[in-house]
This record gives structure tokens, C-alpha cells and sequence, in this order.
């Protein structure tokens, strides 16, 4: 147990310095309050609770972690020597962009709060490899998320009236779902602005059956 929470509090001291919140297999049941402590100040881009125990997020995640940031753009400069004998610099300048996530993937949730609505800058979420039943309604009241990786779940079927009111929605992986016949030939035939991802959907038995 000491050694998880040395390494939590590691990461939590890191995360200070690169603005990634890393607490990927922790061991962790829920994220600890002095998590929330220790990062009380920190602007974060991303946060990474893959591969815990986590049955919940609590409402509070949204209220302290609220600043996770959206894109930001970097301005990084490359300087190259080039010239016969000489020399001489030859200065590139590139843009690059950091996208905001959150990564619950791989483990115990079927459920996220409400209050993760109020992440407005969030552009990138994970919920894949969990026991999520349908797709929780909040997800599609994020103002500017445009990734959304929900494969590997035990989703049956989908909202059709929330699934149709996101503007900022560019991806949304539903693969390795159980998915009603139904449902699955509603997403295949979607007329939405984004991509939806599905798997093959294998027939039950009866549809086999020859009359």
C-alpha cells in the first residue's frame, strides 16, 4: 500500500512540472482527496486514470479538475546548420497543438456524473474497457469534445435523441458492443456529422433459422 501512495504522490509532483496528471495503474478504488490537494494549483491538459478499480467518479473530479485545458497551441522552433565551410542557421518554426483528455479506460464504471458537463474545455475522453451499459447522457453535453472512445463496454443501445445533439463530435468508437439489431442499424445509418466506428454485429441464432 505505501508504495501506491509514494507513487501517486510522485505523479501528483510530476504532474506539477508537465501538466499530465499520470495515475495509471494505482491500484486506485477512486481518486484520493489529497490528489485533488496536491493539484489544487496546477492547469491540467490531461489526466490518466487507466487501469485502477475505479467504480465511480465523484462529482468533485469536475468541480477541482474544471481547468483541464483545451487546445493550446505551442510554438516550437527548430534550428538547422546548414552551408559549405561556413555555415549557417536556418530557423524553422512549427505549431504544435495539445489536446485536452481524460482516460477512465480499463476499469469498473457504469456510470459518469452529471457535473462532467462542466469540463468545457475537454476535447478527448476514454471510457472504453468498463460496464457501461449505455452511453451516459453527459457526454454529449461537453461543448467541445470530439473524441469519444467507448468500445470494449456492454452497450446495448443508444439514446437516439442525445446521440444527434452534439456539434463538436468528430469520432465516437462503438466497437466490441452488444448492441441490439436494432440499435446497431440505427448507427450504421446515422446521418450525423461524425464517425461512428462499429463492429461487424454477428446474427443471433434465430435469424439463422430458415422457414
Amino acid at each position: 500500500m505505501a508504495s501506491f501512495v509514494a507513487r501517486v504522490v510522485n505523479r501528483c509532483e510530476e504532474a506539477n512540472e508537465t501538466k499530465n496528471l499520470n495515475l495509471s495503474e494505482c491500484e486506485l478504488i477512486q481518486v484520493p482527496d489529497a490528489v485533488y490537494h496536491l493539484m489544487r494549483h496546477t492547469e491540467l491538459k490531461t489526466c490518466d486514470l487507466s487501469g485502477n478499480v475505479i467504480t465511480k467518479i465523484s462529482p468533485k473530479f469536475a468541480v477541482k479538475f474544471s481547468l483541464i485545458t483545451g487546445l493550446r497551441k505551442c510554438r516550437v522552433e527548430l534550428v538547422v546548420l546548414e552551408g559549405d565551410g561556413l555555415g549557417f542557421a536556418l530557423s524553422k518554426r512549427y505549431d504544435q497543438w495539445h489536446k485536452s483528455e481524460l482516460n477512465l479506460s480499463h476499469n469498473q464504471m457504469a456510470k459518469l456524473p452529471d457535473e462532467l458537463a462542466d469540463l468545457h474545455s475537454l476535447q478527448q475522453l476514454d471510457i472504453s474497457h468498463n460496464s457501461f451499459i449505455t452511453l451516459p447522457a453527459v457526454v454529449f453535453k461537453m461543448p467541445k469534445l470530439r473524441e469519444l472512445r467507448a468500445h470494449n463496454n456492454a452497450i446495448i443501445d443508444i439514446d437516439r435523441d442525445e446521440i444527434i445533439t452534439s456539434d463538436s463530435l468528430e469520432l465516437v468508437d462503438l466497437r466490441h458492443n452488444p448492441l441490439t439489431p436494432m440499435c446497431h442499424e440505427l448507427l450504421r445509418n446515422a446521418n450525423v456529422s461524425f464517425r461512428i466506428e462499429l463492429s461487424e454485429r454477428e446474427k443471433e441464432e434465430w435469424e439463422d433459422l430458415t422457414i
